[in-house]
C-alpha cells in the first residue's frame, strides 16, 4: 500500500510539472501526449525510490507532502540535466538556448557537454555527501548549529538556481535583481516549512527546491498566461489552437495544488518531529 501511495504521489508531482510546461510551451512547439506524460512517468518512478531512500512515513499527511516536494526536485533535476547537457536539438527555435551555452553561444561538442554533465552531477553528489555527513555529525551531537543557519544551508538549491539562471539568461535578456533573489528567498521559506515537519536534512533540501520550482512556475505560467516563457520571447505562436486546447488542463493543475495544500494543512495539524 505504501509503495502505491509513493507511486501516486510521484505521478502527481510529475503531472504538475508536465502541465505547466505544456501550458506555456504548446502554443510555440505543439502538443504530444508522449511528451506530456514524460514527467509524470519519471515522477511515478522516482516516488518509490525517494520514499525508500528517505524513509518518509506515508501513513501521515506530512510524509506524503514531503514526498511530493522531494520527488518534484528529483524529476526536475533529471529533466534539466537531460535538456542542458545530453539532448541534441535544434536551438534556433529558442530565444534563450536550452542546451548548454556560454554567453549565448551553444556548446555543440557532445563530449564537452557530457564532461560538463559529469562535473555538474558530480558536484551535486559531493554537496549531498557533505550535507549527509554534517547531518550525521549534528545528530550525534558532535557539532552544534543554529537551526535557522541549517535551513540557510539546506536552501542552497535556491542559490544554485539563481546563479544558474543568471548564467543562462542574463547575457541574453539582461540581469534582474528581483528575479535573482527570488529563488533563494522562496527556497528558504520552503526549507522552513519542511523543517517544521521533519529533521531529515536531505528531505528538507529536496523539498526546498522542489516546492520553489513548483511555486515560481505556477506564478509565471498562470498569473501571466499571455506572456511567453523567456526561451520563446519574441518567437511566433505556431500552434494558436493550443491557446484554447490547453485550458482544460488548468483544472487538473488546480486539483493537484488542492491535494498538496490539503496534505500541508493536515501535516501541520498533526504531531511530528521537526528541525525547528
Amino acid at each position: 500500500m505504501h509503495a502505491l501511495i509513493a507511486v501516486i504521489t510521484g505521478l502527481l508531482s510529475g503531472l504538475h510539472a508536465s502541465t505547466w510546461g505544456m501550458y506555456k510551451d504548446s502554443p510555440h512547439e505543439g502538443f504530444s501526449w508522449s511528451k506530456y506524460f514524460r514527467s509524470a512517468i519519471i515522477g511515478a518512478i522516482y516516488g518509490p525510490i525517494v520514499w525508500t531512500l528517505t524513509g518518509l512515513d506515508l501513513d501521515t499527511a506530512a510524509g506524503i507532502f514531503l514526498l511530493w516536494g522531494a520527488t518534484y526536485m528529483a524529476e526536475r533535476l533529471t529533466l534539466e540535466v537531460w535538456k542542458t547537457f545530453l539532448r541534441s536539438e535544434d536551438q534556433s527555435k529558442y530565444f534563450i538556448p536550452m542546451q548548454l551555452h556560454v554567453m549565448g553561444r551553444v556548446v555543440e561538442s557532445r563530449s564537452a557537454r557530457y564532461l560538463a554533465a559529469v562535473g555538474y552531477v558530480g558536484g551535486i553528489i559531493l554537496v549531498g555527501w557533505g550535507v549527509i555527513s554534517l547531518w550525521q555529525a549534528w545528530k550525534a551531537g558532535d557539532v552544534s548549529i543554529n537551526p535557522y543557519l541549517i535551513l540557510l544551508l539546506l536552501s542552497v538549491g535556491g542559490w544554485v538556481s539563481a546563479f544558474g539562471g543568471a548564467w543562462k539568461d542574463a547575457p541574453i535578456e539582461g540581469f534582474e535583481t528581483f528575479k535573482f533573489f527570488r529563488s533563494p528567498g522562496i527556497a528558504y521559506f520552503y526549507a522552513w516549512v519542511a523543517g517544521n515537519l521533519t529533521d531529515n536534512w536531505v528531505v528538507i533540501a529536496m523539498c526546498s527546491i522542489g516546492f520553489t520550482v513548483a511555486s515560481i512556475e505556477t506564478y509565471k505560467t498562470f498569473f501571466f498566461p499571455s506572456k511567453p516563457r523567456g526561451k520563446f520571447a519574441g518567437k511566433p505562436i505556431l500552434f494558436p489552437d493550443m491557446l484554447q486546447r490547453r485550458k482544460p488542463f488548468a483544472w487538473l493543475y488546480v486539483a493537484i495544488w488542492v491535494f498538496v495544500i490539503t496534505t500541508a494543512v493536515l501535516a501541520f495539524t498533526g504531531e511530528h518531529q521537526g528541525l525547528v
